[in-house]
């Protein structure tokens, strides 16, 4: 099969500096911007590896899972792939195309939910799909329809989607981030938690959409997720990530299989525990996730 994403040796890496908090010292005067650039530049910051030496490819039609707990690197590789971030090394390149030499055409073949979507938050889930139609070139009337066939699909009250984005639960706003992803259908669709605060039923409806706009558009995903229950009914393969690294890559029915003992087949919770010694809700260093 053709590769959609092959990413060689990718790397990345940040720098955190610590800071220095005046309110903890009362007796201390206010510095002024520039005192506090130069106490910034005096202290030695720490480097963080985010995504650390990380090679892999995902076929054109491939639903792609990874997996980490919190700060494991893997927003970061998926802001690679969109382009918002530049590796430091390595190579990164969708359907031929490079992420910094080609970075336009790449932002044209994908489309990207996060769990900190941005939103007009004034205007309604209806008004702000209409304008991201807009911004793909989908005239006023055929993005209001897009929209509401998708919103309908995804189970989002009619009545609703004319209330402005604020006045929404965490949920629904999450429904309109997935809405607006889908609503050019995408040949990339960058996955990263979609289904965070969503009910069990919100979370199916998602997953079927996905499921079907891979089987009707041949759409490639890469999805991030700490529900295993979704890992296992959408991925492919999966990808388990640890300290910016992949410590194991395979099918989840493979990841399991090689863990059996005894006659007993793990789950795919118990897989990731043992190659990780984490839980999916685990922190580790903060700024890498």
């Amino acid at each position: 099969m053709t590769a959609a994403i092959v990413c060689d040796h990718a790397f990345k890496a940040f720098v955190e500096q610590p800071e220095v908090d005046d309110a903890k010292d009362s007796t201390r005067p206010p510095r002024s911007l520039a005192r506090r650039f130069l106490d910034l530049m005096a202290h030695r910051g720490v480097k963080v590896e985010a995504v650390h030496d990380v090679s892999f490819e995902v076929a054109r039609g491939e639903i792609f899972g990874i997996l980490g707990p919190n700060g494991s690197g893997k927003s970061t590789l998926i802001r690679m792939v969109s382009t918002l971030l530049l590796p430091d090394s390595g190579t990164i390149t969708v359907f031929g195309r490079d992420v910094v030499e080609n970075k336009l055409e790449v932002r044209q073949s994908i489309n990207r939910v996060s769990v900190e979507a941005a939103f007009f938050k004034k205007l309604s889930a209806l008004e702000n799909l209409e304008y991201a139609a807009r911004l793909y070139g989908v005239n006023v009337r055929e993005g209001r329809e897009r929209a509401m066939a998708i919103l309908e699909r995804l189970g989002f009250a009619k009545k609703k989607a004319r209330t402005p984005l604020e006045n929404l639960s965490r949920g629904m706003q999450q429904k309109v981030a997935v809405a607006r992803a889908l609503l050019t259908s995408p040949v990339l669709l960058l996955l990263d938690e979609p289904t965070t605060g969503l009910d069990p039923v919100s979370k199916r409806e998602v997953q079927d959409f996905v499921l079907e706009l891979r089987r009707t558009h041949d759409t490639t995903v890469i999805l991030t997720t700490h529900d295993m229950q979704e890992a296992e009914r959408l991925c492919d393969r999966i990808a388990v990530m640890d300290n910016g690294r992949f410590v194991a890559l395979d099918t989840p029915d493979n990841l399991r299989a090689g863990m059996t003992q005894n006659g007993h087949v793990p789950s795919l919770e118990e897989v990731f525990f043992r190659l990780t010694g984490k839980n999916l809700g685990d922190e580790i260093p903060e700024g890498v996730d």
